[in-house]
This record gives C-alpha cells, sequence and structure tokens, in this order.
C-alpha cells in the first residue's frame, strides 16, 4: 500500500481537527487573592538546572515578567539574576527561602524548578498564598503528596500546569487525536520505551557544607544526612529518599502520551515492574534499568522501559491495536493491517498477507500540519508552547484550558509510582484507583508517603 500523507489522509477520512479532552489559608499573613493584569509576574524556585530554562523561557514572553528567583544556593543566585537582568532588562528580586517569596503580593505565579521532592510542599503553600503554579516534573515524590496538590490546587482555585510538555508538541497531539478516532482500530497494547544514558557518580566521602548552601533547607522534607556531593545539586535524582529515579523523571513523558493515546483515564489495576542496578560501582540506589506492565481494568495493558547504560537510542511510543499499529518519534506513522487478497504463485486459492503493511499507511510530520501563526511566533523565540498555554490559563482562570493540569498530571505521575513501589517490593500489586491505596498489602501501602508527611518542619501537612 502506499503511504498517505496527512492531507490526503484527512481529506479522504472527513477528520476534523479536535482538541485532546485531555477562604485566606493561615500560611500566608495579610493574604490577597492574586488578580493578574496584563503583564503576569512570574518567580522561579529552584535555578539549578530546569529553573534555569524556566526562567529563561518565561523572560522571552510577551506580557510575562520574571520578577523573582529563589534558591537555597546563594551562588546560584547571583548568576541567575545576572541572566534576567540581561533578558529582560530588569533585575530580579532574590530570595534564599521561598516562604519568604510567597509573601510577596507583587508575584502572580511561581515557576517550580526545586527538585522533585520539593514540588508538592511548595506547590501547595503556593496555592495557599493565591499563586498561581508551573511545576515541573516529576509533579511528586510520593502519591499521597500528589492527590495533596490536587486538593490545594481546587480548593484555592488556583492554576497549576504540570511539566509534562511534550503534550503541547503538535505532532503529539495530532497522534492521540488519531488514535482516539479509531485509526488502528481498539488501541489494546500501548509501550513506552525512554533512554537517558547516565555516567557513573562513582562514591564521594561526606564532606563539608559548601560555603552559601543551606543544607538544611536543600534536604527539606528528605531525611537529614551529612553533605555529600553525591547528593547535591543534580544528583539528588540517583537516591531513594529524594527521587522517584528515571521512572518518575522522564518514563512519565513517555507514558503520559501513551495514555491519552489509549483514552484512559484511571489508575491500573495490576502492576509488575523488574529491573536493576549494572555496570557501575557507584554510591546509585535507584536501578538504571526498569521494565514495567500495568494492567488496566477495561483489558488494556502498558509497558514502560527506561535504561541508562548504553542501548539503541530507540526512544520512542507504540501503539497496538485491531487494525495496525501506530509509531510516535519525531513523526507518527501508522502501518494498518495489509490483509488484502493476492493470487499466490502456483495455487489458485487466494492468499492474504498477515500482519501489518512493511511502509507506513499514513504518515505525519510537522509539515504537514496547517499553520499556526501564534505557534510560529513562540517557536521562533524559542518558547516551548506549554509555558504560553500556562499564562493564557491565567488570565481565563479556567484550569480545562490547561494542556497538562494537575489532575493529569497526577494521574500520569501515580503510574510511575506504582512501577517503582512494584519494583522495590519485588512483587506484583493490587491497587484500588478509587482510594489510591494497595489492596491488602500494609507493605506496599507503607510507600504511599513519608512517616508523618516527611521532616519537620518541611513535612506534608495532613489537610491543605
Amino acid at each position: 500500500m502506499k503511504p498517505v500523507k496527512r492531507r490526503t489522509f484527512i481529506k479522504n477520512t472527513m477528520l476534523t481537527s479536535a482538541g485532546i479532552a485531555i477562604g485566606a489559608p493561615a500560611y500566608i499573613k495579610n493574604f490577597v487573592q492574586q488578580k493578574p493584569g496584563d503583564t503576569i509576574n512570574v518567580a522561579v524556585i529552584g535555578i539549578n538546572s530546569q529553573g534555569a530554562n524556566h526562567y529563561r523561557t518565561f523572560g522571552k514572553i510577551p506580557n510575562c515578567k520574571v520578577v523573582a528567583v529563589c534558591d537555597c544556593v546563594d551562588y546560584l543566585l547571583t548568576g541567575a539574576g545576572a541572566q534576567v537582568e540581561k533578558l529582560t532588562g530588569t533585575k530580579p528580586k532574590t530570595y534564599s527561602d521561598y516562604r519568604k517569596l510567597l509573601e510577596d503580593k507583587d508575584i502572580d505565579a511561581v515557576s517550580i524548578g526545586a527538585p522533585g521532592y520539593w514540588h508538592a510542599l511548595m506547590t501547595i503553600n503556593a496555592c495557599q498564598a493565591g499563586k498561581d503554579v508551573y511545576c515541573e516534573k516529576p509533579l511528586s515524590y510520593n502519591i499521597d503528596e500528589g492527590r495533596k496538590m490536587v486538593q490545594a490546587a481546587r480548593k484555592y482555585n488556583r492554576i497549576v500546569q504540570v511539566g509534562l510538555q511534550h503534550r503541547s508538541s503538535r505532532i503529539s497531539r495530532e497522534a492521540i487525536r488519531l488514535l482516539r478516532e479509531g485509526v488502528i482500530g481498539d488501541v489494546y497494547l500501548g509501550r513506552g520505551t525512554v533512554y537517558r544514558h547516565r555516567a557513573t557518580i562513582g562514591r564521594v566521602p561526606d564532606g563539608e557544607i559548601p560555603k552559601g548552601v543551606n543544607w538544611d533547607l536543600f534536604r527539606g522534607p528528605a531525611p537529614m544526612i551529612p553533605f555529600n556531593k553525591n547528593h547535591f545539586l543534580y544528583n539528588w535524582h540517583w537516591y531513594w529518599d529524594t527521587s522517584t529515579g528515571e521512572f518518575g523523571n522522564n518514563g512519565v513523558h513517555a507514558m503520559d502520551r501513551v495514555r491519552l493515546g489509549m483514552n484512559i483515564n484511571e489508575h491500573p489495576v495490576k502492576i509488575s515492574c523488574s529491573g536493576g542496578f549494572y555496570a557501575y560501582d557507584s554510591d546509585q540506589e535507584v536501578p538504571n534499568l526498569q521494565v514495567a506492565t500495568y494492567e488496566y481494568a477495561n483489558g488494556a495493558v502498558m509497558e514502560l522501559t527506561v535504561r541508562s547504560l548504553y542501548t539503541p537510542a530507540d526512544d520512542g511510543l507504540l501503539w497496538l491495536g485491531t487494525k495496525g499499529y501506530a509509531l510516535l518519534g519525531n513523526t507518527f506513522e501508522v502501518f494498518l493491517e495489509a490483509g488484502q487478497p493476492s493470487q499466490g504463485a502456483g495455487t489458485s486459492q487466494p492468499q492474504v498477507t498477515r500482519g501489518a503493511s512493511k511502509e507506513p499507511t499514513i504518515t505525519v510530520s510537522d509539515k504537514d500540519l496547517p499553520v499556526d501563526s501564534r505557534r510560529v511566533e513562540f517557536d521562533n523565540l524559542g518558547v516551548n508552547f506549554h509555558y504560553v498555554n500556562f499564562l493564557d490559563t491565567i488570565r481565563s482562570r479556567n484550569y480545562k484550558d490547561l494542556i497538562a493540569d494537575i489532575e493529569e498530571g497526577h494521574l500520569s505521575t501515580v503510574q510511575m509510582h506504582l512501577g517503582n513501589i512494584a519494583y522495590r517490593t519485588g512483587r506484583k500489586l493490587v491497587f484500588d484507583g478509587k482510594t489510591e491505596k494497595f489492596v491488602k498489602d500494609e507493605n506496599a501501602n507503607s510507600y504511599l508517603s513519608r512517616p508523618e508527611g516527611g521532616r519537620k518542619p518541611y513535612n506534608i501537612p495532613k489537610e491543605v
């Protein structure tokens, strides 16, 4: 079968474009409901890695102003402040403690790029302070935290966007739309493969706390330990007391879109996960290879493989359906079942080609999609549209306008937590999605939250 480009496919099938259906708190004194004007004032909390991308991105968007940056590492603030001033022409305020920043009534929204184990408390406190929130992935450190983040967003009527920016890709959105339209029939399996090579962190002895580092604030809700470079800055990713591993860090990007393509809006009921840590002599605790399987109430299955060692760089998403299969990478390709009768050599009986076609039946690339002048404007600025959607929704005040609302982010992040818990318990688990607890399994349920919500005074409150 000759491959069909997207424009021809639209004409032949008459499919039309559609979007993816996809009181004052005690915490902050002198609480005032925020009502942003034409210019939205944004503060960035946590500026070492992805947080730096946050202030660079918001700083390029018209009618948005980066007015403050915050980090508990003083020497990071100096560089960030200088970069923001160079980008915007205005020097931002600097804070070492995010709680002081939240008392600033000139700030409309906060963008959280701090370590993942800080996301929940910062988001909850920001919602209580009347700020809207852009929260980087991984959304939460555990399942209980994620649910309380959702509760806080709804209780305080806050706009909370999760940094699942691959959702904002036009190719991803078109792929999800076509899958939901039934382009490969009923989808019974979805698979994500994530490859990020990670070098060894080796073994490092404890040392003195560097000048300008608030180690207590850096550790936050996590247990206090002596300062160690292998637990500092980006290296917090490699330990169970601060991290969700690569499953939470990058696996969530893949499975979020796999789930959307399968139009599943609930938690899995059965989860298994295997893997391990291979090749290196290192302090690292989280695995560098994990393979998980998720079974859903409707019989559908999802699979996720995350690996950090040398391997073919075959990142991508796969869906299997009753009429064929589909692949999503830089393009979206659909392979429909061949199944066309043909006269076999040496026989009078018609032969049927089994399996899907070897060449894609449908190929969709970015250039096949209608021109979106507003997207082009931000692409030229080097701005991911996910951030623009967040600001648009702050103005509309309708959280349903978000591409990755907090509830959606929680649903996808829970899937990553479930895989990790299955890995750590070493067995197949049964999960009750309504209560967000494991069925008759005290050991597995012990991973749902930190004892007492974490280390005081940075513990997650029982009520938000």
